[in-house]
């Protein structure tokens, strides 16, 4: 009992801590965010590399951490209006120094660690620089405000949060049984519920975009987010592992926390690139 309660203090305790972090630095403005941002891709690719890497596996980390954050600047730098599009270009042969890099390692698995290393820098790096195109967008015709970057972020942790409660308290059905089996299709449905209510509420506060966008936004993030979450269940059920790290206190890993935002982050994006212009 005393394990339970302290458990659970621990987990709230740390959301707390994540969401002031999260939220406070959104409304300092964009410059703030990337910083952040820039700290938790170069964290996260450190957790990713950390936890594929076994046996012939070997992922060379400073490497993977320089071109991910060096491609995540460059977007991030873009979307800040920083930067031109064309600029973006220099990505292409930054990411295929990883290839040049691997002759002097001399690995047993070469292409193995090369194909490891792009996957980090795919999942994480590029989805978390897209996030910035949300606040003052070069391609959205923008500015959207840091309330479309708050509303992303609300309607995916209160999907999380409706899920977690309404399939603790009446799940039955599970949804991905080989994948999660602790997620349950009522939970789901919980989770569903709480995001449009979150977004229908949203639309009133950030009329950025209009009601109808919002609520097609959130459709968007609980499908996607909800996906990103079994993808990393695989990812860590592949690697025969519970959490991905011990980073967040009684949550496990950053990979852990950010699941739904990676693969999330790049729907949203072209949605709102093509539809809320």
């Amino acid at each position: 009992m005393i394990f339970v309660v302290n458990n659970l203090a621990t987990r709230t305790f740390t959301s707390v801590f994540f969401v002031v972090a999260m939220v406070g630095s959104a409304l300092l403005g964009q410059t703030v965010f990337a910083v952040l941002l820039l700290m938790l891709t170069v964290l996260s690719i450190n957790e990713f590399i950390k936890i594929v890497t076994s046996g012939n596996i070997q992922p060379a980390l400073w490497p993977t951490l320089i071109t991910g954050s060096s491609v995540y600047a460059l977007i991030t730098a873009n979307a800040m209006g920083l930067l031109k599009t064309e600029w973006l270009l220099a990505a292409i042969p930054i990411v295929f120094m990883l290839f040049i890099t691997e002759l002097w390692r001399n690995k047993p698995t070469p292409f193995g660690n090369i194909a490891f290393e792009l996957l980090g820098i795919i999942y994480i790096a590029f989805p978390l620089s897209l996030i910035m195109y949300l606040f003052d967008p070069v391609i959205l015709s923008g500015p959207l405000h840091y309330g479309v970057v708050l509303g992303f972020f609300l309607v995916l942790w209160l999907n999380d949060t409706g899920a977690y409660f309404i399939g603790s308290l009446i799940g039955k059905h599970k949804l991905f049984e080989r994948i999660s089996p602790g997620k349950t299709w009522e939970g789901s449905i919980g989770g569903f519920v709480f995001a449009m209510l979150t977004a229908w509420g949203l639309s009133f506060i950030f009329q950025q975009l209009t009601v109808p966008q919002w609520l097609i936004l959130a459709l968007i993030i609980v499908v996607t987010g909800s996906l990103g979450d079994l993808v990393e269940s695989m990812l860590k059920r592949s690697l025969g592992i519970k959490d991905s790290g011990t980073f967040l206190p009684g949550h496990g890993g950053l990979l852990d926390r950010f699941d739904a935002v990676f693969i999330s982050a790049p729907f949203v994006f072209v949605y709102l690139a093509l539809f809320c212009r």
